[in-house]
């Protein structure tokens, strides 16, 4: 008798996820404000230059907005910004991990580590990680935002947008990426990176919704 009433609540489990996959539709969060809202030029930093991504790359990504753009410093410091804003709902794709991305498109791993970058009253969790493709060595500062949360997993990201779409019927996510090129020191990129992380963040999570 007990297995049996074990077998029920397994099922009835499975039922309800069943319905509640078929039958719960998750809204399209909208970002708070535009992506090219966020400043051309702050604290020394100006914008270089602003790309779009390829009508092919989008229709893999299937973000809701994104942002790619240069900046440099008077020292000659470049730094590349990515913002990829995923606001949930009917035909908007998921995040793509750039542990799977970077790899595949040939880049090797050199080096990877979790990272606390100090911004005014807070600290922003990020990974930090550099790759190289032939002669060009890259280092990434980079990290997950949902709903006001800072994550730096990918099974934490998962599990965040489950909650929230359970809890809140809302899936949306952004993802923030930081490139420099760098060489055998990568010290001073790192320098580099944390101070713009410093600089921009305040701009960055305004135009992302909690």
């Amino acid at each position: 008798m007990k297995k049996y009433y074990r077998f029920l609540v397994v099922y009835l489990f499975l039922l309800l996820a069943i319905l509640f996959v078929n039958l719960h539709e998750d809204i399209a969060v909208p970002a708070n404000r535009p992506l090219d809202e966020i400043p051309l030029t702050l604290a020394g930093w100006r914008m270089l230059s602003q790309t779009e991504m390829n009508e092919q790359v989008l229709s893999v990504l299937k973000p809701t907005a994104t942002l790619l753009r240069v900046y440099g410093d008077q020292s000659g410091h470049r730094v590349d910004l990515y913002i990829g804003y995923h606001g949930g709902g009917p035909g908007c794709g998921p995040i793509h991990s750039p542990k799977h991305c970077l790899p595949g498109a040939g880049w090797q791993l050199l080096r990877q580590e979790k990272r606390a970058v100090p911004v005014a009253d807070k600290k922003i969790d990020a990974v930090l990680s550099v790759y190289q493709h032939g002669a060009d060595k890259v280092l990434f500062l980079y990290w997950f935002q949902v709903k006001g949360a800072i994550l730096t997993n990918e099974y934490a990201l998962k599990f965040a947008e489950i909650k929230n779409s359970i809890l809140y019927n809302r899936r949306d996510s952004a993802f923030i990426r930081i490139s420099v090129s760098v060489n055998d020191n990568v010290e001073p990129g790192i320098l580099v990176a944390e101070q713009f992380v410093r600089d921009f963040y305040p701009s960055i999570e305004q135009v992302l919704p909690e």
